[in-house]
């Protein structure tokens, strides 16, 4: 019994572990489910709250280029808080690069892809012309904000473009750059009054995204890490599943060894008990002989022992001795 507790431990410890792991993969789906009309809910809040400070920003920051630098990063890592994607996992802020010329890089965002890719998001263009255009009721100089607005973003495109992230030592990104304009109105504007503005962006490896945009892009990313994460389970769970079966075989082959052996054990223990008790000749009965020849013991042996060889014990030996053979030939039938 102890031999074969200690053979069914280890397999009942992987089924154990087995067990876990699909309960624990099942919970974590149905949380996912039940998660996104929240999620969606949280997306059209954010939106909304995005416009309303956009109106803020046009009336507070008055042209103040690094106030609007830290709003615009502050709306970015709301964003990214949204996504459900887990900073310091998925994605990284502020981090130092350095490209073939030795000069170091800091993209605002890196977010990490399955499989070792990256994407880099930057959140530095200028709104200064857009709050201009929007403050002053002038249409000439609406139109002259306009155009400069145009003018910043393009320059800004120009500038991402030359930095090329793509070849920075320690970052593995894709063929694209996300620019993030955290005024959709301001991405609107622009877009509407230079439709080549998004080809040119595109022909440079810069897609050009809003709010809205950057979280339905990270909530793609967040599904891809997400059925990444299950792969994962799955490939665990098949590991465990070959592991169990490997416990089994080695469970079924000692098995199949032990009642061998206690096969083995069973023919000794007859032909030992064949010599011992059985057939003419045997060896209790030979020693209880030497009882009818006087010898004294000082214990005789067992009866179920006696029994087997069809031998009796002393008394009734002694009783055999006085009884008349007829009669103990009666006696015994």
């Amino acid at each position: 019994q102890t031999q074969l507790g200690e053979l069914l431990k280890p397999m009942r410890e992987q089924l154990d572990g087995f067990r876990k792991k699909v309960e624990e993969i099942h919970v974590a789906d149905v949380k996912e489910r039940s998660s996104l009309g929240e999620q969606l809910n949280q997306l059209r809040e954010l939106n909304q709250q995005i416009n309303q400070e956009a109106v803020n920003l046009t009336r507070a920051l008055k042209g103040d280029k690094k106030a609007q630098g830290n709003w615009g990063e502050l709306i970015l890592e709301r964003v990214l808080e949204q996504s459900g994607l887990r900073k310091g996992t998925e994605y990284e802020t502020q981090g130092a690069f350095r490209n073939a010329d030795g000069k170091l890089l800091k993209p605002d965002v890196v977010i990490h892809l399955p499989e070792g890719k990256d994407v880099v998001v930057d959140s530095k263009v200028s709104l200064l012309a857009y709050n201009h255009y929007v403050s002053t009721e002038d249409d000439d100089l609406r139109a002259q904000f306009l155009r400069e607005h145009v003018q910043a973003v393009r320059q800004h495109i120009d500038q991402l473009s030359g930095k090329d992230y793509g070849a920075l030592k320690g970052l593995r990104s894709l063929d694209f750059v996300l620019m993030f304009m955290p005024i959709e109105p301001a991405f609107v504007a622009a877009f509407q009054a230079d439709e080549k503005l998004f080809t040119d962006a595109f022909e440079q490896r810069i897609v050009v995204v809003t709010p809205t945009t950057l979280l339905a892009t990270l909530r793609t990313v967040e599904n891809i890490w997400r059925y990444e994460r299950r792969n994962e389970h799955a490939r665990d769970i098949a590991d465990r599943a070959g592991a169990v079966y490997d416990k089994l075989r080695g469970f079924v082959e000692d098995l199949e060894k032990l009642g061998n052996q206690l096969e083995t054990v069973h023919g000794t223990y007859e032909g030992v008990m064949n010599k011992l008790t059985r057939g003419r000749g045997n060896l209790i009965s030979q020693s209880q002989k030497f009882i009818e020849l006087g010898v004294k013991v000082k214990k005789e042996l067992p009866k179920t022992i006696l029994e087997q060889a069809d031998v009796g014990t002393e008394d009734e030996l002694q009783e055999r001795e006085t009884i008349p053979p007829a009669l103990a030939e009666s006696k015994t039938k």
